[in-house]
């Protein structure tokens, strides 16, 4: 497409990358970061310095295929309600299978605990077609998000602090609470590698998911809507964490503890920033909330695919 620019965000890389780049593909524009700020910081400060209508974030373990962007883009620009979109999302290395990160496009349970249409925890499901039609999801997968750039710098885009995993969902679930559409449109194929960032064996993956999920919940959620969760949380968390150290991954178990922990201490923190998602909220029951456990239905009833659950998800 003649009106899309290709743009390299570098998030301090230290393997020559940027010199590679400089070399192979000299028309593309590089923004070099002076360190690695995460996901959440280096796609801030990066798209910070692009003027664009419509930012599209991919990540560098996606493969796209023939005329994914055209779908995209002519979502968007079919309703403005919509303020970002994804397409589907299948394994690179499974190529019948959706993908862990984003799939058909994701949810959410009434506890906090993600999901997507073709994907539950780690259960993934084949791709026949029973996912191609287009609808309004929770949250969009940040590895390859179209979203309006006024929206993005306009809402706070991400958060920073929560260096990677789950931001997406953070500020996909700040637009929702603020009346915006999210859309997955699956004739927009594309094929991720996934873990490329972190290994799921690197326990700081561990850490980063768990304490990016508390802050989340403390971020867009009322007084009411908390004090239903952080009780059954609390004991699913260390549920996990017990299961953790009887399976021999005591490492997993301890940085459970900490994320605990440590969002405790960041707590205070978000006061400000909660307060303020809580005053622009619009809309007190946004779509694509699971209103049950994730964990009961997958784990106690055999729930395995989206299709035994999706008839309980708010719409």
């Amino acid at each position: 497409m003649p009106d899309v620019e290709i743009v390299v965000i570098d998030n301090g890389s230290t393997d020559q990358s940027v010199v590679l780049l400089e070399k192979q593909f000299p028309s593309v524009r590089c923004i070099a970061l002076d360190q690695n700020y995460g996901f959440a910081g280096g796609y801030n400060r990066g798209l910070a310095q692009i003027e664009a209508d419509l930012f599209v974030l991919l990540n560098t373990d996606v493969e796209v295929t023939d005329n994914w962007l055209g779908p995209l883009r002519e979502m968007m620009e079919k309703d403005p309600d919509i303020a970002a979109c994804q397409p589907k999302i299948l394994s690179y290395a499974q190529r019948t299978k959706f993908e862990h990160a984003g799939a058909c496009g994701g949810f959410i349970d009434q506890y906090g605990y993600p999901f997507c249409r073709g994907r539950l925890f780690t259960t993934l499901e084949h791709d026949y077609g029973q996912y191609d039609s287009i609808i309004e999801i929770f949250w969009a997968t940040g590895a390859c998000l179209m979203i309006r750039s006024s929206i993005f710098k306009e809402h706070g885009g991400f958060d920073d602090r929560f260096f990677a995993h789950m931001e997406e969902i953070d500020l996909c679930w700040r637009l929702k609470n603020r009346g915006f559409k999210i859309v997955c449109v699956p004739q927009s194929v594309v094929y991720h590698i996934g873990g490329a960032s972190l290994d799921p064996k690197n326990v700081r993956k561990t850490y980063l998911n768990f304490r990016n999920n508390w802050i989340m919940l403390y971020k867009n959620m009322t007084d009411r809507e908390l004090r239903k969760v952080y009780f059954l949380r609390f004991f699913l968390d260390y549920l996990a964490a017990l299961q953790m150290i009887v399976t021999f991954q005591r490492g997993h178990a301890y940085h459970v503890w900490k994320a605990r922990r440590d969002f405790k201490k960041m707590r205070a923190t978000y006061q400000a920033e909660r307060e303020e998602n809580l005053r622009r909220r619009k809309v007190n029951h946004p779509t694509g909330i699971l209103r049950r456990s994730l964990v009961l239905a997958y784990y106690l009833f055999g729930k395995r695919q989206f299709s035994e659950i999706e008839k309980e998800i708010e719409r």
